[in-house]
């Protein structure tokens, strides 16, 4: 994979630049993007498919600009496709020899198949769990993935978009005959596609309803990349935005460059989750564009990352790889040492454990910022950039452990306003308790000390092998609420 890649997504409504760096083998981040509304399909699906001129003029001077940008960032790679829209059109060899001419820019028209697997990628990657149906609503089609143990297992397109349904139908007067045309399309679906509790969704519609619903029930985070809800408990709030006023969608949070096609579709989400019986949504933050930069990324590894790899920490130790790299591999094996020896007293879960390995890996990246609010800078930093591969409270959770891993007690302020999003106290306490003891156990930085860790009668009881630690370790030790901790100097026998 090149340097510095671009993706272009063409896709029926709008068109976007997503420009990323690779960072490592696997690792990769965002380091520009651009979108337009070009809605290269409007004035198409009432005249045959033809793409019209005033859209194609936009089009071409939308890339123009995009190439630009390209240049000025020293893009080695592009990667273009265009989906629905152009797919669908009889002029679409001519569209894309215009571009090529105009723009210097290859693009690829991909079919629905293809579409679908780029979106099933995305999610299968970058989801906590992915384990489900992901659904991709375009301006011209959307597209359905079945998706199982972090593999495509399966992809169905269907003609329904926002954009093909307002030109089709104009209006919602005739919602009985738009209902009735999203049924029928729906009547063409694999049945392997139907009846499973998990939904993905994929793209601007349900990203931008997420957004709605976070909003109405006061989520106090500004995340929706796996941010997930059961649908009964939002179905009256979604059927009330189908039938909102501008005002309405407004004071919801919608933008207005959306207002004219999002409750198009609305409608169509309603019908495919009411229709097909889908409960759990999950919101993807990540769709084609990210599906087609790991098609490259991944192709030496049949486009899965490798096992217990998370992308987003992966990202973050690449840019800061001198001190952080070290101290993650000393921090984390000792996090876990910590961990096995408690885990029947708190009852702690594979789960914990891994929120363990991150928070301990991420422990001192903030001292890339500015040592002395080394805790606060890498709260910030967490809470930004540690995305994909963890849900959003699995990320809120090792952000504050990093945050309160300097002391042995903290001000429970510090959490009131994430509280929703945390386990109960005991499993929180028991968590920070291990962070905090596994900074103090990490103080010399040294990979090179043994100690052994053991839990017995209600005492963790850590043996040094290394005086000066056993020291530094001691005067540093506060006193834990949930803990008692004996510490044994062996050094001298």
């Amino acid at each position: 994979m090149s340097k510095i890649t671009a993706v272009i997504d063409f896709g029926s409504n709008s068109v976007r630049l997503v420009i990323y760096e690779r960072t490592s083998r696997f690792g990769f981040k965002t380091i520009h993007e651009s979108k337009s509304n070009v809605r290269i399909g409007e004035g198409a699906y009432n005249r045959n498919g033809y793409l019209q001129p005033e859209p194609i003029r936009k089009a071409i001077l939308t890339l123009k600009g995009f190439k630009t940008i390209m240049n000025s960032f020293k893009v080695n790679k592009i990667l273009a496709i265009a989906t629905s829209a152009v797919r669908d059109a009889p002029n679409q060899k001519e569209f894309v020899s215009i571009v090529k001419k105009e723009t210097e820019i290859n693009l690829k028209v991909i079919d629905g198949s293809r579409e679908a697997l780029l979106g099933g990628i995305a999610c299968a990657n970058l989801l906590q769990n992915s384990n489900g149906i992901s659904i991709d609503i375009g301006g011209g089609s959307t597209e359905f993935v079945l998706i199982d143990n972090r593999q495509v297992i399966a992809t169905h397109s269907l003609n329904l978009g926002t954009v093909r349904l307002k030109e089709l139908f104009v209006n919602f007067k005739t919602l009985d005959s738009i209902i009735s045309f999203i049924r029928n399309e729906l009547r063409s679906l694999p049945d392997e596609f139907k009846n499973i509790d998990n939904l993905i969704g994929i793209g601007g519609t349900i990203r931008a309803l997420s957004k709605a619903i976070q909003q109405q029930i006061g989520y106090p985070l500004d995340r929706v990349h796996g941010y997930t809800y059961i649908y009964k408990d939002q179905a009256e709030f979604i059927n009330k935005l189908i039938f909102a006023d501008k005002t309405m969608l407004l004071e919801a949070g919608f933008k207005k460059d959306r207002l004219d096609v999002i409750q198009w579709g609305l409608i169509i989400f309603k019908e495919i989750v009411e229709t097909l019986e889908y409960k759990n949504i999950t919101t993807s933050g990540a769709g084609i564009r990210e599906g087609l930069l790991l098609k490259d990324l991944l192709k030496s590894v049949k486009y899965k990352f490798p096992e217990n790899f998370n992308p987003s920490l992966r990202n973050i130790l690449d840019d800061f790889p001198a001190q952080s790299e070290k101290y993650a591999k000393i921090s984390s094996k000792i996090a876990e040492q910590l961990f096995y020896a408690l885990q029947e007293k708190f009852e702690l879960t594979n789960e914990h454990l891994l929120i363990l390995r991150y928070t301990s890996k991420l422990l001192e990246i903030g001292v890339n910022v500015d040592f002395y609010g080394n805790t606060k800078n890498g709260f910030y930093m967490i809470l930004n950039r540690f995305i994909y591969g963890v849900s959003p409270e699995n990320a809120i959770l090792v952000a504050l452990l990093v945050r309160l891993s300097g002391k042995a007690s903290f001000n429970q302020l510090v959490i009131e306003e994430y509280k929703s999003l945390l386990p109960a106290d005991k499993i929180f306490h028991a968590l920070h308790s291990i962070i905090y003891l596994t900074k103090l156990l990490t103080i010399n930085y040294s990979n090179e000390i043994e100690f052994n860790i053991n839990f017995n009668k209600g005492i963790l009881i850590i043996t040094f092998n290394n005086a000066s630690l056993f020291h530094m370790v001691g005067e540093e030790l506060e006193e834990l609420e949930n803990i008692l901790v004996e510490l044994v100097d062996e050094s001298q026998s």
